[in-house]
This record gives C-alpha cells, sequence and structure tokens, in this order.
C-alpha cells in the first residue's frame, strides 16, 4: 500500500491564513461523494487521452467520406470525442446543435439516429461532469467554513496560458493551411477527406486556444478576491505533479486528486540591490541547489518513489478542471514555505481510480518481492559454480514477436493509405522502424570483470560495474544505467501480459536478465572472471538499419 509512516513536514504557523480548518474526515468523504458516476470518463489515462486524439482525426475523415457529411461537421463530431475527455464544457453546448444537424441531414444518412443517440450520451456524461463540479465547491466552501484568504503572490506576473497559446497556434494554423490548399493535393485517393482532417486540426488549435484562456480566466479569478482556504496534505508523485490528501491521512492511502504545479518565482520580489560579487555568489548557490534538487528528484523518479508528506495551505475551490495555488511546507527544514501555482486542471481520484492504483501498488510490491527473491536465489547458484569468463544476453523470442506484431500492423495501416499521406506516412514509419527495430531485434547485453556492454545503433557502450545505479524489468521495460555518469540509460521494451505469467508461474526473460545482472552488480563475487574482446561485445547495428530502410524505401515506392 501506498503508506507513509512518518510525519508530514510541518508548515510554519506564518504561512497559515488565521481560522484556516483542516479538510478531514467527513468533509473531504463528501466532496468525493460528489463526484459523477462511475462510468462518466473523469481521469483517464494520458495514453487513452493521446490514442484519442489521432482516432477521432480518422472519424473525421471516415464520417466525411462514408457519411458525405461536410468537412466542417464531419470534424465538429469527431471532436466531440476529444471534449468528452478533455473540455465536457464545450460539449455542453456543441452537442445539442449537431443532434439537430445530423438528424436534418436524416434522409440521406440512414445512420442518423443512432448518431444522434451517441451525441446525446456524450451530452449527458458532460452535463454529469458540469454538475458534479457545482457539488464539489458547495462541499469545499462549506469545509472552508467561511474562511479566505488573499494569494501570497504579490505583484508576480500570471504566467498561466501563456505557454498553450503558443502550442494552440501551430494546429490551428497547420489546419488553416490544409483547408485553404485543400482543392490542389490529397491526403488519400479520396478528396473529401482532406478538408475534414483540416478542419478537425483546426478545431484541436481552437480547443488548446480555448484551453488556455479558460486556465488563464480561472487563475486571475484566484486573484480578484481572498478565496476559500483549507489545510491538506500533499506530496509529489512519480509523474512529477502534486497529489492532495486530507489532512487527517497520514498514511497518504487515498488521494484526493492531483494537479500540475509550477513553483512561483519570486526572484523578481526581492528589490534590494547587490554587489555584483554578491549577486554572483548567490546566483552560483541557487544553481547549485537547482542541481541537486533536479538531481534528487531524478533518483526519485527512478526509484519510482513519491516525495515526502507536507502540510500545505490550499487556495481555492478545489473540483474537476479547478485552477487552484499551493502554500507547501518546504523539503529543507530551515526553508521558508513553497508557493506553487496549477499549470493545469484539478483531477479528481474517483473510488474506481483509488482501488485500480492500491491493487497496482500491491501487485508491484510482491513483484518487487518476487524480484529480491529470484536476485537472492541467482547470487547464491552463481557464488557456489565455478567463474564463467563473460556472460551474454541477446534478443529472443519476445522480442522477435513484439516486432512481427508490429509490422503487422504497420503493414494494415500503411496499405490503406494512398495519395501523398501515404508518403509523409511511409517517410515517418521508416524512420521509426530505422532506429528502433534494430535493437529490438539485434540488443544483446555483455557481462565480464570490468562491467557491461551494450550493442548500441553506432557504437558498443560500456558501463562500469561500479557505476551502474539501477537495474530493473518493470512492466514492458528492461531498464540498465546510471545517473551518475557519462552512459546514461540503456532501455529495451516487449509486449508482455504480467497477469498470464503470474498466473502460469512464467520467468520473462527481461526479469531473468534483471535478477542476474542485480546479482553480478551487488556482489562481486558472482561476476564473471575474464575480460570479454570486441567479437564477444556485439557488433554496431547501424548495418541492419541501413537494410530496413532501404527495404521500406523499395516497399513504399515500388510496393
Amino acid at each position: 500500500m501506498s503508506t507513509n509512516p512518518r510525519q508530514p513536514l510541518p508548515l510554519p504557523a506564518s504561512a497559515i491564513p488565521d481560522g484556516c480548518l483542516p479538510w478531514e474526515g467527513e468533509q473531504a468523504r463528501r466532496w468525493v461523494g460528489a463526484l459523477p458516476p462511475r462510468w462518466v470518463p473523469l481521469r483517464l489515462r494520458a495514453s487513452v487521452v493521446l490514442a484519442v486524439v489521432p482516432a477521432s482525426g480518422v472519424l473525421a475523415g471516415a464520417l466525411a467520406v462514408f457519411a458525405g457529411l461536410p468537412g466542417w461537421a464531419a470534424a465538429c463530431l469527431a471532436l466531440q470525442l476529444v471534449w468528452a475527455v478533455v473540455r465536457p464544457e464545450f460539449v455542453g453546448v456543441s452537442a445539442p446543435a449537431l443532434v439537430i444537424v445530423v438528424l436534418l441531414q436524416g434522409a440521406a444518412l440512414p445512420w442518423a439516429v443512432s448518431l444522434a443517440a451517441v451525441l446525446v450520451l456524450l451530452w449527458v456524461t458532460a452535463v454529469l461532469r458540469l454538475v458534479a463540479r457545482a457539488r464539489q465547491r458547495a462541499a469545499a466552501r462549506a469545509a472552508a467554513g467561511g474562511v479566505t484568504g488573499a494569494l501570497p503572490v504579490g505583484d508576480a506576473p500570471l504566467e498561466r496560458g501563456k505557454f498553450l497559446a503558443w502550442v494552440g497556434a501551430v494546429p490551428l494554423m497547420a489546419g488553416a493551411v490544409l483547408v485553404a490548399t485543400s482543392g490542389g493535393w490529397q491526403l488519400t485517393d479520396d478528396p473529401r477527406t482532406t478538408p475534414a482532417v483540416g478542419w478537425f486540426v483546426v478545431g484541436l488549435g481552437v480547443t488548446v486556444l480555448a484551453s488556455a484562456a479558460l486556465g488563464r480566466w480561472r487563475a486571475a479569478g484566484l486573484r480578484r478576491e481572498p478565496v476559500p482556504v483549507l489545510r491538506v496534505l500533499m506530496r509529489v508523485n512519480t509523474d512529477v505533479d502534486a497529489e492532495v490528501y486530507a489532512a487527517d491521512d497520514l498514511e497518504a492511502v487515498r488521494p484526493l486528486f492531483t494537479v500540475a504545479t509550477s513553483e512561483l518565482d519570486d526572484d523578481d520580489d526581492d528589490d534590494e540591490p547587490k554587489g555584483e560579487a554578491e549577486a554572483e555568489a548567490e546566483a552560483d548557490d541557487d544553481d547549485e541547489g537547482d542541481d541537486e534538487e533536479i538531481q534528487e528528484l531524478l533518483d526519485r523518479i527512478d526509484a519510482d518513489q513519491p516525495g515526502p508528506l507536507r502540510e500545505a495551505v490550499l487556495h481555492g475551490l478545489p473540483y474537476d478542471g479547478a485552477e487552484v495555488l499551493l502554500v507547501i511546507a518546504a523539503v529543507e527544514p530551515d526553508e521558508p514555505a513553497v508557493v506553487e501555482w496549477s499549470t493545469g486542471p484539478v483531477r479528481p481520484f474517483s473510488a474506481g481510480a483509488v482501488r485500480r492504483r492500491l491493487a497496482g501498488e500491491k501487485r508491484a510490491v510482491a513483484d518487487e518481492a518476487r524480484q529480491r527473491a529470484a536476485v537472492d536465489d541467482v547470487a547464491g547458484r552463481l557464488r557456489g559454480q565455478e567463474a564463467v569468463e563473460v556472460r551474454r544476453w541477446r534478443a529472443g523470442w519476445a522480442d522477435w514477436l513484439s516486432v512481427a506484431l508490429g509490422a503487422v500492423w504497420i503493414g494494415v495501416l500503411f496499405v490503406t493509405e494512398g495519395g501523398l499521406w501515404r508518403y509523409v506516412l511511409g517517410a515517418l514509419l521508416g524512420l521509426g522502424m530505422a532506429l528502433m527495430v534494430p535493437r529490438q531485434l539485434a540488443w544483446s547485453v555483455t557481462a565480464d570483470r570490468e562491467g557491461l556492454w551494450f550493442n548500441g545503433l553506432r557504437r558498443i557502450r560500456h558501463l562500469a560495474w561500479d557505476d551502474v545505479r539501477i537495474v530493473e524489468s518493470k512492466g514492458p521495460e528492461l531498464k540498465i544505467g546510471s545517473g551518475r555518469s557519462v552512459f546514461g540509460e540503456w532501455s529495451v521494451d516487449t509486449l508482455r501480459w504480467r497477469r498470464l505469467e503470474r498466473k502460469m508461474g512464467l520467468v520473462h526473460p527481461y526479469d531473468r536478465l534483471a535478477a542476474e545482472v542485480t546479482a553480478m552488480w551487488r556482489d562481486p563475487d558472482a561476476r564473471p572472471a575474464g575480460v570479454s574482446d570486441e567479437r564477444r561485445r556485439g557488433r554496431p547495428l547501424w548495418p541492419l538499419a541501413v537494410l530496413i530502410a532501404l527495404g521500406w524505401t523499395v516497399l513504399v515506392f515500388w510496393g
């Protein structure tokens, strides 16, 4: 479980507004109970959100081709899926209008009723989320007990939304170019696809720009007048987001929500003039402190460990999509409290998300225990047998199967494309395959007395035993590396089904390799006795990359 037996780091009394109440007990449970029903998509994984965007783009083109819809209408329909996930406010307004558009074309669209039903379902989910937000605001306001406080930000400029505005301008202009030039060239063989995809890309740009404006407006609203304040607990999770807990959840079992934050830059608040030498000394100290903090953060992320639990004051009413500000206890005892702005919306944890999280943590603990037992077993066997000169591991059936399945998927995707899009997609896929497939097919790791040797695309890399910092087989990834050497990190991925492995008692090749390398790393007596030569260390993979690139080029232009 996600427990933390230590007391949370205390927040200075001067950083706590007078009368500020702790958010705990029944008040916190009432806020959780205000969330929408669990079938409403509230907190999806980032991978799912990223997959929804290209899938919606494909849907826009399909609606234009097979349903005969105008490009703008097909794009708006496809955008409903994106908005239902990231911006339900937009669905609440646009879905009813699109239902009318679809039904008016019912004579030409035999599936109009079904599509209208889908739009109604998306509208219902959006309305449920919006109604739940009002309940969450009311529950948080009641928990605050009428206590408010001004934001401790001084005259700091409001940065929220600036970066998103620049990001949103890119797809907006790209989509506009697609729409404006759709008559001169085509993405596919059907001329109706290009304007639909172009309008969809325009819609993505508008979505990002509107999100930037909405986030900035909500963040500015926190400054207009004193806002409700609550005492909470927080910690930085492995995604580097702030994870907020009730004030009495000292073991950090049930997170209430997460929010991406950024520390307020208070350099501008110090107006006292300094000499040049003093300023340079302070700058050097700041740089050194920042480097240490970054290194500590990277080490914690590598170890998949969250930061320490800390007391904090939450400014603003938290709800799904809200903007907030946190005044947080510093990690170092003599440092002042840290002020952090939200750089993204509040994302609540539903009961189902918490259950899945706890189940995942239990599985992770069990996997870690099995890996420790495997390392101890391997170390005992290696010490008990005659030392080998060199030990080597190579790509096997799991890696080759992953490449084969990927090739089938790419083949199906590529064969269905035509026109200019075929060559654009072909160039992107060819570059990706030339860079990634050679390692997947022919990676090798060699262990000898001096350390580990890895074959790469251009050269063979060496990692001394004393420089090893992490050996991990987690999820689909095998990772070996060092955070304190020029080596960096080596990793390889494959398809895995851990539930089936646990059920059948199978040991994946990545787990076996990680156990053996870990045993050698920790116990010098378990390491090979010899020194490998160049032949045993493997060969660079660039010749295989060249062959793959040439073969793919022939397939694209003459296949």
